[in-house]
Order: structure tokens, then sequence, then C-alpha cells
């Protein structure tokens, strides 16, 4: 058994999804993560700006970001968004413990603002999501200057910028 299919069905269990729903979408989010990736959530989420646009289910692996959307009357499965983490900018997410939800936007490197809103059973899950968000975008995902240690090759006056002073007059 692969690290996906490891990983994936206790995640799905975690957030209380039925396996009915998880073997459905299982086939799309198959085709979109790689067998060596572990997943991290998996959970029910909806569109807070298309209320009416269907179900929507999001898997958060350590590499990507898949969400698959159902249909209300035919039920059809349809990939929504299938991007990796450091094609997406302006991550934000508002964990907001009062109306058990969290907030998660995103802008995909299509330039699109993607918006989604998780809704959870209890307060205390809602800290849960946002320390595994936390662990997804902040502490993971580092741009490549960042670590970028030192470069062989480069001389030390290549790796300087130049600088030009004015000429002081006498």
């Amino acid at each position: 058994m692969d690290v996906f299919s490891r990983t994936f069905l206790p995640a799905a269990a975690e957030t209380g999804l039925a396996t009915q729903t998880v073997t459905r979408h299982m086939p799309v989010f198959r085709r979109c993560v790689g067998s060596g990736d572990a997943t991290i959530l998996v959970t029910r989420c909806s569109r807070p700006d298309h209320p009416v646009g269907g179900e929507y289910l999001m898997l958060l692996t350590h590499r990507r970001l898949v969400v698959t959307r159902q249909t209300r009357v035919l039920h059809r499965l349809r990939l929504h968004l299938n991007t990796e983490l450091r094609e997406l900018s302006n991550v934000t997410w508002s964990p907001d413990p009062r109306a058990h939800s969290l907030e998660l936007a995103a802008t995909a490197i299509d330039g699109v603002r993607e918006r989604f809103l998780i809704r959870t059973h209890h307060p205390k899950q809602v800290w849960q999501l946002d320390a595994l968000l936390n662990h997804a975008f902040r502490t993971r995902l580092r741009t490549p200057a960042e670590r970028l240690v030192a470069t062989i090759g480069d001389s030390p006056t290549a790796a300087r910028p130049a600088v030009l002073h004015p000429a002081r007059a006498r």
C-alpha cells in the first residue's frame, strides 16, 4: 500500500466523512496526487461567493491542493482546483471558533482568487485546522531565495552589487 492510500482514509475518517463520499471522490484524487504524497487534510468545504455551486471536497497533501465539486442535481464529479502548494500565492485563512468555521483563500497560478469555507463540529477543530494549515503553508514552504545559502563558483566581487559613488569636488 502506498503512502497516499495509507494516509488518505485516516484523514477522511478524522473529519467524519462518509465512506461512500470518500470512495466516490477517490479516483479523482488518485489521478491528481502522487502515490508518495501524504495526506494532511480531507474535508468538505463550500464557496462563500458561490453558495449554490454544489458540494466541494478538499484534499490537502504536503505538495498539492485538490478540490473536487459534485453537482447537486446529477451528482457528477468535477475537478475544481488541482495545484501544487508552491504555485499558490497570497494564501490566507481566518479561523472563526464562534461560527465553527475557517475560511481559506488563495490565488491560483492563473490569477483567480479562490475562497473556501470549512465548517467544523466543534471550536477545538477550528484550531486544529489552523495548525494544519500553518504547518502546510508557513513552515514547509519557503521560497528558493530563502533556501539559498551560498552559490559555488561566484567570485566575491560578482556576488556583491556594484555601488557607484559620485566624485567629490575639491
